[in-house]
C-alpha cells in the first residue's frame, strides 16, 4: 500500500503515527486525538506548515499508525516510541543518566539512607533527585551534622562487641552495640524523614518535647545534646529554606533561547530546599513554538524521571496542559498541579530558573564557539575535507589478545555524546592482532549504521599508527564509505609530541602541544581509551568470576550467572554473608558455604 492509500484509510481514533523516510527510518513520531484529521493536515494542499515541518513532510515515504483506546494512552505510547527510535524531527532529550536519590527503607529494622539511581515500588521512601551529585553529598553531610547517623557499612543488629570512634566523638549513638535501642533509632530516622520532607515545625516540636522529657528525668547530658541539635537545625533551616510556596516539593521549569541554542533549566525543590538543578542544551529546533517545546520536554523528562512532585511550575504553559497534568497525576498516583505562576514565591522561582537558563545557555554557546575554533584549526592543520564538528574515535583493549574489546566514542559540539557510545566484544580475531580487531569493529559498526541511516561523522579518529589506519581504511572500503576523513593518532614511547597519520602520507604530522586542535584530539582519544579499558576490565572480571566459581562443586552455569548478576565481582561475593548468598535464586546453604570457603581460600 503506497503513502496516498494509507492517507485515504486512516483510522478515526486516538493513537500514534510514525512518519518514515528512506529505508524505513523513523523521522517523526506524534500522537493525535483523531489520527485521520491530524495526519492528513500535514499533507493537505495549502497547509500552513513551518519550514521545518515542510522539510519533514517532503521526506516522508511511509506511514505507520498505532491505535489506542484513549488520548492518554496515546501520550504514553508516544513517549515510549520516541525514547526507542529517537527521531531526528522530534525534540529528543539526550541525557540518559539516572539521577541520584536518597532511599530510606522503612521496612528494615534499622533503616539507613542509601544512595540509589533507580526508584522501585519496594515500599521504601525516596528523596530527590539530587543533581548534580555534589548536591547529594552536601545533603548527606548536612544530615550527619544534624543527626547522629551511623556512617559505616556493618550490619546493625545490636550485637557488636564494641563501638567505633564515631561513638566516642558523639557522631553516632552506636545502635550496632545496642547502646541506641531499635525504638530510639527508628525515632531518629523519623526525625530525618521530617527534615527531608520540609516538616520543620513538626520536627522542632518533637525534639523540644524530647528535650523536656530528658530534663525531667534529670538526664541533663542528653537534654543538652537535644538543645544543641534544635539550635543547629533552626540555624540550618534559616539558611537553607528558600521557598514558602504551598508545595514543599515542586519542580520549576524555564528556558532561555538565543543564537542557535535553547537551554531548559529545571530546579528541584524538595522539603522547601533547592536540592539541585539540571540544564538541557538543545540545537536545531528551528521554528518550534515555545508551547510545543515545553510539552515535548515535560513529556520526555517525566517519562524518564522516577519521581514526580505534587507541583510542576513552568514559565510557559505547554501545549495540551490538561492532558499532561492528567498523565503526571497518573504517573505519581496522586494529584499533580501544572501551573504558570504570575506572582508570589513560585513566580520568583521561575525567574530564578530563567536566570540560570540564561547563564547556562551563554556557557554552552561559548564552549560551542570554542569547539568550532578548535575544529577549524584542526581542519586547517590536517587539510580535512569537512569541518570536524562530529568526531568518532575507536580504540582496542586486550591483554595479549585475551578478552579483546573495542570502543567507539562520539564528540559533538565540543563535548562527549555519551548516549552514542558503543562497545564491542571482538568475535572473529584470535590472538594479539590489533589491526584485525580494529578492522572488525569498524566493519560491524558502519555496516549497521548504513542500514539505519545513522549520521556519519565528519572525522574518524583511530587510536594507533600506520597499521591501525590501514586496517581502518580497508574496513571503510568494504562497507562502501570512502568520503570521510580518517586519521591515526599515536605517540611514540618517550615522545613528547602527538603524531597524526594521514592516508597516503609517508610522514606523520607532529602536533604542537599547546594547540587547541591537539587538546581536542587528545581529549577524544583519551576518552575512547578510558571507555575501552573500563569495558575490558568488566569483561575480564566477569571471566574471572566464572573461572573461579567453576571450581566449586555444585555451582553450574545457572548459579554462576545468578551470582554474577547479583554481586558483580568476586570481592563482592567474598564480602557477602551466607544469608546474602541465599537470596540468589537456586542457592542452598551448603552451596553458599562452599562458595565462601573457596573464595576465602583463593584470597589466602
Amino acid at each position: 500500500m503506497d503513502l496516498q492509500q494509507k492517507l485515504d484509510h486512516l483510522p478515526s481514533q486516538p493513537g500514534v503515527y510514525l512518519m518514515k523516510g528512506r529505508g524505513g527510518t523513523v523521522l517523526y513520531i506524534g500522537k493525535a486525538k483523531m489520527l485521520s484529521d491530524r495526519v492528513r493536515s500535514y499533507f493537505q494542499e495549502g497547509a500552513q506548515l513551518t519550514p521545518r515541518i515542510q522539510h519533514l513532510v517532503s521526506q516522508v515515504q511511509d506511514l505507520e499508525c498505532l491505535v489506542t483506546a484513549t488520548e492518554l494512552e496515546a501520550l504514553i505510547l508516544e513517549n515510549n516510541l520516541i525514547k526507542k527510535h529517537r527521531p531526528r524531527y522530534n525534540v529528543v532529550l539526550r541525557d540518559d543518566k539516572n539521577y541520584p536519590y536518597l532511599q530510606l527503607p522503612l521496612q528494615d529494622d534499622y533503616p539507613r539512607l542509601e544512595i540509589v539511581r533507580r526508584v522501585k515500588p519496594d515500599g521504601a521512601l525516596y528523596y530527590g533527585p539530587y543533581v548534580p551529585t555534589h548536591a547529594l553529598r552536601e545533603t548527606l553531610r548536612l544530615l550527619r551534622r544534624l543527626f547522629p547517623l551511623p556512617n559505616c557499612n556493618i550490619v546493625i543488629d545490636g550485637t557488636a562487641e564494641r563501638a567505633c570512634i564515631e561513638f566516642e566523638i558523639k557522631r553516632c549513638l552506636a545502635p550496632c552495640t545496642g547502646h541506641q535501642s531499635r525504638e530510639d533509632y527508628r525515632e531518629m530516622m523519623g526525625q530525618v524523614r521530617l527534615f527531608l520532607e520540609g516538616k520543620d515545625n513538626e520536627l522542632l516540636k518533637v525534639l523540644r518535647n524530647r528535650m523536656e522529657v530528658e530534663a525531667a528525668r534529670l538526664n541533663f547530658e542528653e537534654a543538652a545534646r537535644l538543645r544543641d541539635q534544635v539550635a543547629h537545625i533552626e540555624r540550618t533551616l534559616e539558611r537553607q529554606r528558600i521557598t514558602t510556596t504551598d508545595f514543599a516539593d515542586l519542580d520549576v521549569i524555564a528556558t532561555a533561547r538565543g543564537g542557535e541554542g535553547l537551554d531548559f533549566q529545571v530546579l528541584f525543590i524538595r522539603g522547601g530546599m533547592m536540592v539541585g538543578r539540571k540544564d538541557f542544551f538543545m540545537t536545531g529546533l528551528g521554528d518550534s513554538s515555545e508551547e510545543d517545546l515545553y510539552r515535548a520536554f515535560i513529556q520526555q523528562f517525566y517519562h524518564k524521571e522516577g519521581l514526580v512532585p505534587p507541583a510542576v511550575v513552568a514559565a510557559v504553559a505547554p501545549a495540551e496542559s490538561e492532558l499532561l497534568e492528567r498523565w503526571l497525576s497518573e504517573k505519581r498516583g496522586a494529584a499533580v498541579h501544572l501551573t504558570v505562576p504570575q506572582r508570589g514565591k513560585a513566580a520568583q522561582l521561575v525567574q530564578l530558573a530563567q536566570e540560570n537558563a540564561r547563564v547556562s545557555l551563554e556557557e554552552h554557546l561559548r564552549l560551542r564557539q570554542a569547539g568550532t575554533a578548535a575544529s577549524q584549526e584542526l581542519q586547517r592543520i590536517l587539510g580535512l575535507q569537512r569541518l570536524p564538528l562530529r568526531i568518532e574515535a575507536f580504540d582496542i583493549s586486550n591483554m595479549m589478545g585475551d578478552q579483546a574489546v573495542g570502543s567507539r566514542v562520539v564528540w559533538e559540539d565540543n563535548r562527549p555524546k555519551k548516549s552514542a557510545y558503543r562497545k564491542f566484544k571482538i568475535r572473529t580475531i584470535q590472538g594479539a592482532n590489533d589491526f584485525g580487531m580494529m578492522k572488525e569493529v569498524l566493519i560491524r559498526w558502519y555496516a549497521w549504521a548504513r542500514t539505519r541511516e545513522e549520521p556519519l561523522p565528519d572525522l574518524i579518529v583511530i587510536d594507533g599508527g600506520k597499521g591501525q589506519l590501514s586496517a581502518a581504511l580497508e574496513a571503510m572500503r568494504i562497507v562502501g564509505i570512502t568520503d570521510r576523513d580518517i586519521i591515526g593518532l599515536a605517540k611514540e614511547k618517550g615522545d613528547k609530541f602527538e603524531r597524526v597519520f594521514l592516508p597516503g602520507a609517508t610522514e606523520a604530522i607532529v602536533l604542537e602541544p599547546a594547540s587547541s586542535a591537539t587538546h581536542l584530539l587528545q581529549r577524544i582519544r583519551d576518552e575512547a581509551h578510558r571507555f575501552a579499558i573500563a569495558y575490558h576490565r568488566k569483561v575480564r572480571g566477569r571471566e574471572l568470576v566464572l573461572s573461579v566459581l567453576d571450581e566449586v562443586e555444585g555451582i553450574g552455569e545457572a548459579r554462576k550467572k545468578a551470582l554474577l548478576k547479583k554481586f558483580g565481582s568476586l570481592d563482592a561475593i567474598r564480602r557477602s554473608s551466607i544469608e546474602d548468598l541465599l537470596s540468589v535464586p537456586g542457592m542452598t546453604r551448603k552451596r553458599a558455604e562452599a562458595v565462601l570457603q573457596r573464595l576465602n581460600a583463593n584470597e589466602s
